[in-house]
């Protein structure tokens, strides 16, 4: 944990507990994880938090499904579900508007609270979001991966090593053994094996919550008119670099930064780029 981060606490919001941290002052800042096994805020962020917390209120929540939070989501509309838990959270906070970081799904959500709700949004910041083209071409061997970990013979280290090693950063040898292990006890709670967050749609509304999935299927897209940057990973293998030109394109406010040798863990793996980047950009 960051020097500084409080302990964190629970907070009630609707049927559901929403764990977080928080360290810092001045304009609130929530950091989004993303949706791999395993993950929460504290290990997704743990080499931004400090440099953000020297300017910023940066509030690190577990978002529903992982960490602290509960293990509830609703799949027939998973990243609106997110969005409403993290409306619901600044609200409990008292936090009018808050900026937005989201990286993956954490992206996804920020997004679809910047639709549903754009008063609760300042300015965000986009790493590698989920639900960008999705539904216009087949998922990404990473994606599969990942999608993959609960299904079939179910979570293992194996899996998770290849997922992170090979998938998820550009160079895998970077990783230290002690992160994949955390990841792998977090993913391996019998709650989270019970209902995984992140799966595949399934049923006679599947495709339904597919077309809900893929921002660029939602006309409301092109009103976010926040102040966005969005870092892509030029090596993401997780979600398609592709992407960003897409946001780009789409929305009336947004800066795209492609980052050379980077896959989909940018705020990691280019954490001195990254933390510059959002410094920058979140005061100007």
């Amino acid at each position: 944990m960051d020097k500084g981060v409080d302990a964190g606490r629970t907070v009630r919001v609707g049927q559901r507990e929403v764990f977080f941290s928080e360290v810092g002052s001045g304009p609130a800042v929530v950091l989004l994880h993303g949706g791999g096994p395993g993950a929460n805020g504290q290990s997704n962020y743990s080499r931004n938090i400090e440099a953000l917390a020297q300017r910023f209120r940066v509030i690190v929540p577990d978002m529903p499904g992982y960490g602290r939070s509960s293990k509830v989501i609703d799949q027939s509309d998973p990243f609106g579900d997110l969005a409403r838990a993290i409306g619901g959270l600044l609200d409990e906070l008292g936090v009018d508007s808050a900026h937005l970081v989201g990286n993956s799904y954490g992206g996804a959500a920020a997004l679809r609270l910047a639709m549903d709700r754009p008063e609760k949004v300042g300015r965000m910041i986009l790493m590698g979001p989920g639900g960008v083209g999705s539904t216009r071409a087949l998922p990404t061997k990473g994606l599969q991966e990942l999608l993959a970990y609960y299904p079939g013979s179910g979570p293992s280290r194996e899996k998770i090593t290849r997922f992170i090693r090979e998938y998820l950063v550009f160079d895998g040898a970077a990783v230290p053994d002690e992160l994949i292990e955390l990841r792998f006890q977090a993913s391996i709670d019998p709650e989270v094996i019970a209902n995984p967050p992140l799966r595949r749609p399934s049923g006679p509304l599947a495709l339904r919550t597919l077309w809900r999935m893929d921002f660029t299927r939602d006309s409301r897209l092109r009103e976010v008119a926040h102040p966005t940057l969005v870092i892509w990973g030029a090596d993401d293998k997780v979600n398609r670099p592709a992407g960003g030109r897409m946001l780009a394109d789409a929305m009336p406010n947004c800066d795209l930064y492609l980052a050379a040798d980077t896959g989909h863990w940018v705020q990691w793996e280019r954490a001195g780029l990254f933390n510059t980047l959002a410094v920058a950009f979140l005061e100007a």
